[in-house]
């Protein structure tokens, strides 16, 4: 199979994420952290600070159906605790560096958009470094737009500043 051969439907299931996936969901976090252009986050949190931190729905994993392991996962947080941004919320989607490319992160989009749409999310936003191209064309792809660039935002731990691209998906179900 090539990089960008898209995995078959049937070898693949995204299932709502159980406390048991944190340990795979954290180890492709952390393989984002080492490529440099996911996230500013030095280390994965561990499970209960992970579990705070997200919203409790809207939270999935996909699994390869044969060996049941995680091959990437998708989470909300709420941007702010005040009832007047209730709806909206940050998406977080990450994929295995081994299964990027693969239609993986359609699916989860396509999941994640459905399930935080029938929980009330009326604003869907993500931060993504600009280098990050696969995956602003995916939030692209699934009807994210660019609304705006935040430059020198935070710095890495090697002292470089990096920018963030701001993406929003409005919902056209909820809060219309």
């Amino acid at each position: 199979m090539s990089s960008r051969e898209t995995l078959d439907p049937g070898l693949f299931c995204i299932v709502p994420m159980e406390e048991k996936d944190y340990g795979m969901v954290a180890e492709i976090f952390e393989q984002g952290i080492r490529g440099g252009n996911a996230t500013y986050d030095l280390l994965a949190a561990d499970w209960t600070l992970w579990d705070e931190k997200h919203l409790k729905h809207s939270r999935f994993v996909v699994k390869l159906v044969e060996r049941n392991v995680v091959v990437g996962w998708l989470a909300l947080s709420a941007v702010s605790s005040r009832a007047v941004f209730s709806g909206v919320a940050e998406l977080s989607i990450y994929i295995h560096q081994e299964y990027v490319g693969k239609g993986l992160g359609d699916a989860l989009m396509v999941q994640g958009i459905a399930s935080s749409e029938y929980n009330g999310v009326w604003t869907l936003q993500s931060g993504i470094f600009p280098e990050n191209v696969g995956s602003v064309r995916l939030h692209e792809k699934h009807g994210f737009r660019m609304v705006g660039y935040r430059e020198r935002l935070g710095q890495m731990e090697s002292g470089e500043w990096r920018d963030i691209v701001l993406l929003e998906r409005r919902s056209t179900r909820v809060g219309v």
